[in-house]
């Protein structure tokens, strides 16, 4: 870890992060190789807010480094099929046209039949491809076909319900 200025560098296995500072946070390192992460005001109210950011920001870089995130997304329909074509990710969500989307830097993706697994060392990079991938087709309550992510639970709603008594009189 080091910082020039009000640019903050964490290097890991998993790779190298950077991150501009706000002008009113300030980071140190201690001697027991702890981060410390203060304010130029306590009392105002707009650099509390950005004092629990940035930590949880830079808690994040240094976890993206060493352990790294990863989303899972399952695709569940049918004819639905998503594959990896060189640097793309080509979906057939039962669209007229397969859907290529590029993969950003510092990602890599696999597909396994009907999973997608987006694995990568910058949390909000990876958050974010995985929400664009979801986006092109979402899961619709009724059948449940689309994209979700694998944890996410998906409420399911009754169809067209025909008039118990009369027949629809």
């Amino acid at each position: 870890m080091e910082t020039k200025g009000q640019t903050l560098k964490v290097k890991g296995p998993k790779g190298e992060l950077t991150l501009l500072m706000h002008p009113h946070i300030s980071v140190g390192v201690t001697d027991d190789s702890q981060m410390t992460v203060a304010v130029r005001s306590k009392e105002n109210r707009n650099d509390k807010a950005l004092w629990g950011l940035f930590r949880s920001l830079i808690q994040n870089m240094i976890s993206g480094v060493t352990t790294g995130f990863t989303k899972v997304l399952e695709i569940n329909g049918v004819g639905y099929k998503a594959a990896m074509s060189g640097n793309k990710l080509v979906l057939n969500l039962g669209f007229s046209h397969p859907i290529e989307l590029p993969l950003p830097v510092g990602l890599e993706v696999k597909v396994d039949k009907n999973t997608i697994t987006i694995a990568g060392s910058d949390k909000q990079i990876v958050g974010q491809f995985a929400a664009v991938v979801r986006s092109k087709r979402p899961p619709e309550p009724y059948k449940g076909k689309g994209i979700k992510y694998q944890d996410e639970v998906i409420r399911r709603k009754a169809g067209k319900v025909v008039k118990a008594v009369g027949g629809g009189k």
